[in-house]
């Protein structure tokens, strides 16, 4: 049977046609027969990555390819140690890449069973839980206010049922089901009233259906199965890093066939002056640069997840620090997602409540912020009654604290009333339902029909220019009186005053009976209403978010919200949270629809807020922003939020309210939902680019120090002041602890006051590859002076190249304080504010001391006992490259000082 067909089906048919009873359901073997027939009810992951193809991916990096292949020619050439020390750096950093990648996945696995959802169903006439991945096509489920559908289901009961479709199709006010046949077979997904769809919630009501697909054939299961076909972008740092790899190649080719070429034709020997050459092409290539980089996402993620932020793939973690634009869901993320009431008008009167969220903890207070006591109050008190009475949803006490059941806006209505001390269950007692007319989205009204006293009182709540167009009485003073036409308009200028603030507001009245009107209908009762009073509420924004927008404001990030809400109450907010200000754009979903993507393009930098907006509309948000160059992290949490998420530069789901497609498609999963965390994760992205981008300046000028001083040295006809081995040691023990320091080192000042990176500009650009030109040919010029001076002295090669080796270790040493801060003084920044740093210095002069003090080791190293004047010369030429960065610093303030006074 073809899914479409499911909702024209009469119920008999449908039950012959999948084998199933309606009232009593499958039996139990049926049931094992038929999940091994469809499989599981769940979403087909993508599988997960073989062991061989994560260790694959890390060996086609170009560095780690350069360095395999300089270990073959070591081998080949009988330099086993050399062989071996490049290898073991590549599967070190091997191993740390393939952990690392494990452990970001293992992080979503465990998110994904926080939660073990199970689903209410008959089987054999017995009603039951069963986990959801048991449904089989042909169970009956029951559905309550508050679950989340656990298949496509074709309803074959429904009671005042209400759904939350918008995680499938965009539309976020529920939609109102009923079981009676649609003949069209061509119907819209959002229009199948008949029909309940895995993934959607309940918010109303109560009803029962049966489950016609499950799993991948569900439609939540074919919206999957697109997104995991959709290839993965590369990122910035990926390029760049591929860039440098395929430069310093080249680089490292040129130099040993110019060095090689240069001492054969002095006379040198050409198996030892192509080992020098090899030397010199091992000298060129940072080893360490993959490992460090490596190390210092992991780092950077594992610091992300304490700040409630899962990143899904190791390497967009350094996209987050080139964002310009994060376009954000309001509900949940900007604001708390707890409908609250925050003001209650009556009798003339407008009354603040206190108190945010579902805590049923608050006061009354009057225009004159005078406590106002409902229980003294009886005009109050049956408005907060009444609001109660005509709702369904139930406010629970849990483990997690407070919350609602059902509709957010009837549950503001319930909490409204628990602060005054009005709870659902004794109200229902006291005051039983006997009647009502559910909600109809073309009435936007409800009524019930309640017991109170010794008469029947009903209560019609819905939009206030409806409700008021059904009264004729207002209560004023504690009496009915006639509402005439100016009372009417002062009343919808109120409503209008309230929701040009960003309140939604519901309007309630009430009507006397002597009994309950038989066969009640909104013709015979919902008119000749009293007109009791207003019910604004807002969801409050979540406190921190005002700060963080402000945070991005400095750092020249604009902040846009995007929601369901309408316009007014979207742009109330933005303008509360700091994102909307005069001069700046909002626009509606149905204008956007109107928009052609060029008109959009030329609007979409001065808009700052899009209301009503459908996740398709999203996605072309994307692309106008993209289109102008912008850098996009994008929110979602529903199903359709999946394409948006994935054409995105940087896709975050909702950990709490996102479905598994969202969090499947994003780049990083937030714990908490909440845009402060977004904030959080730019301001990491920052500053491990920074820090990566420090480790390269500090590892390259390292490198091409060691260049210079070979190159010169061979150019001079002085041979090699280092040998293979001193040259490996150096670049992979006394290089890379503290070059992976500088990846944990702290934010610098100022790191969210600067504008967003260009992602384009290349990691050397912004003076970091003068840096490594100048600085790399200081500390070689420092060396080659050292090993022309022992030559000059008389020493013997071996004690010229240990002083050498010595000082170009010590040099290397020393200048990493240089590199903590781009500009500030190591002296202002602080030396211990880093100990990861220090901790680096310590082991690697301690092991720099190992290989020249332990007479076994110093024969391996080719290396010697120095004479205690020989370390007064070490010492002194190692603390050169201090004093004159430090200098050129200074310099660089005081310029930067006088153009800014200037």
């Amino acid at each position: 049977m073809r899914e479409k067909l499911w909702h024209t089906m009469e119920i008999e048919d449908l039950s012959t046609a999948l084998g199933t009873d309606p009232e009593r359901g499958l039996s139990s073997a049926e049931v094992e027969r038929r999940l091994q027939e469809f499989g599981p009810n769940a979403l087909k992951e993508p599988p997960p990555r073989s062991l061989f193809s994560m260790v694959l991916e890390q060996l086609k990096e170009v560095l780690v390819l350069i360095l395999i292949v300089a270990a073959v020619i070591s081998g080949v050439l009988g330099e086993w140690a050399d062989s071996l020390v490049i290898l073991l750096i590549v599967v070190l950093n091997t191993i740390l890449g393939v952990y690392q990648e494990r452990k970001a996945e293992q992080a979503l696995q465990a998110l994904k069973r926080m939660t073990r959802p199970t689903a209410k169903v008959v089987r054999g006439g017995v009603v039951g839980e069963v986990e959801l991945e048991s449904l089989v096509p042909g169970d009956v489920v029951l559905l309550d206010a508050g679950d989340s559908v656990p298949a496509d289901i074709r309803l074959t009961a429904a009671v005042s049922l209400r759904m939350n479709e918008s995680s499938l199709t965009g539309e976020s006010v529920p939609v109102e089901k009923d079981v009676g046949v649609l003949p069209e077979e061509e119907v819209p997904l959002g229009d199948r009233k008949n029909m309940a769809y895995m993934g959607t919630t309940v918010t109303a009501g109560h009803g029962c259906g049966i489950v016609v697909v499950t799993g991948m054939n569900t439609q939540i299961g074919r919206i999957a199965q697109l997104i995991q076909e959709a290839p993965q972008e590369v990122t910035p740092l990926q390029r760049r890093l591929a860039e440098l790899g395929k430069v310093l190649g080249i680089g490292a080719g040129v130099l040993v066939l110019v060095v090689f070429l240069a001492g054969v034709r002095q006379g040198m020997d050409v198996l030892g002056m192509f080992m020098i050459a090899i030397s010199l092409a091992v000298a060129a290539v940072p080893e360490g640069l993959p490992a460090v980089v490596t190390v210092v996402l992991a780092l950077g993620v594992t610091r992300m997840s304490r700040r409630r932020a899962v990143v899904r793939r190791l390497s967009a973690v350094e996209t987050l620090g080139t964002v310009t634009v994060i376009c954000s869901d309001k509900t949940g993320t900007l604001t708390k997602n707890e409908m609250t009431v925050v003001h209650l008008y009556t009798e003339g009167r407008m009354l603040r409540v206190t108190g945010a969220g579902y805590r049923p903890v608050g006061d009354f207070v009057d225009e004159q912020e005078t406590a106002v006591d409902p229980a003294a109050d009886k005009n109050l008190r049956l408005l907060l009654l009444g609001g109660l009475l005509a709702s369904d949803a139930c406010l629970e006490n849990g483990e997690n604290g407070y919350r609602i059941i059902g509709d957010p806006t009837e549950g503001a209505l319930v909490v409204a009333a628990a602060k005054a001390g009005i709870v659902r269950e004794e109200a229902e007692r006291e005051h039983p339902r006997l009647a009502e007319i559910p909600f109809d989205s073309d009435r936007k009204m409800m009524t019930t029909f309640n017991k109170i006293e010794d008469g029947v009182w009903s209560f019609t709540k819905g939009a206030p220019d409806v409700v008021l167009e059904r009264c004729t009485g207002i209560l004023q003073e504690g009496e009915f009186r006639p509402l005439d036409e100016v009372s009417k308009r002062r009343l919808l200028s109120v409503n209008s005053e309230l929701a040009s603030r960003g309140e939604r507001v519901l309007a309630l009245a009430a009507r006397l009976w002597p009994d309950v009107p038989a066969n009640p209908t909104s013709e015979n009762a919902e008119r000749d209403l009293i007109f009791l009073g207003y019910f604004a509420m807002q969801d409050p924004p979540r406190p921190e978010v005002r700060k963080a927008v402000d945070v991005c404001k400095r750092a020249g990030i604009r902040t846009v919200m995007i929601t369901g809400d309408h316009l007014e109450t979207a742009v109330a907010i933005a303008r509360a949270l700091g994102i909307w200000q005069e001069g700046n754009g909002a626009l509606s979903g149905d204008r956007l629809q109107k928009m052609d993507d060029r008109q959009l393009e030329r609007e979409v930098n001065r808009i700052t807020v899009y209301a009503r907006v459908s996740p398709e509309d999203k996605l072309r948000i994307v692309a106008a922003l993209k289109a102008h160059n912008h850098i996009v992290a994008m929110t979602g949490d529903g199903v359709n939020d999946a394409p948006a998420l994935k054409r995105a530069d940087i896709g975050v789901s909702m950990g709490i309210t996102g479905t598994e497609v969202a969090k499947e498609a994003s780049d990083m999963v937030l714990l908490d939902d909440n845009f402060a965390t977004i904030v959080n994760a730019v301001r990491e992205g920052r500053t491990i680019y920074s820090n990566i981008r420090k480790s390269i300046q500090y590892l390259l000028s390292c490198n091409i120090g060691e260049i210079v001083a070979i190159f010169t040295a061979v150019l001079l006809g002085q041979g090699s002041p280092l040998t293979a081995i001193q040259i490996l040691w150096l670049n992979l023990v006394t290089d890379s602890l503290p070059a992976l320091a500088l990846g944990v080192e702290p934010p610098e000042n100022g790191v969210m006051e600067q504008p967003p990176r260009d992602p384009q500009e290349g990691v050397l650009s912004g003076g970091v590859g003068w840096n490594i030109l100048w600085q790399g040919t200081m500390i070689g010029l420092i060396s080659l002076a050292v090993y022309l001076l022992a030559l000059s002295q008389g020493r013997t090669l071996e004690e010229a190249h240990t002083m050498t080796f010595a000082t170009m270790a010590l040099v290397q040493l020393v200048h990493s304080f240089n590199i903590r801060s781009f500009r500030d003084s190591l002296f202002t920044i602080g030396i211990g504010t880093n100990r990861y740093h220090l901790s680096a210095f310590a082991i690697s002069l301690s092991l720099q001391g190992v290989v020249l003090f332990i007479p076994f080791l110093r024969g391996f190293f080719d290396t010697v006992m120095l004479r205690p004047g020989d370390w007064l010369t070490v010492l002194g030429f190692s603390l050169i490259p201090l004093l004159v960065v430090e200098t050129t610093k200074a310099f660089g303030r005081l310029k930067q000082g006088r153009l800014q006074t200037g």
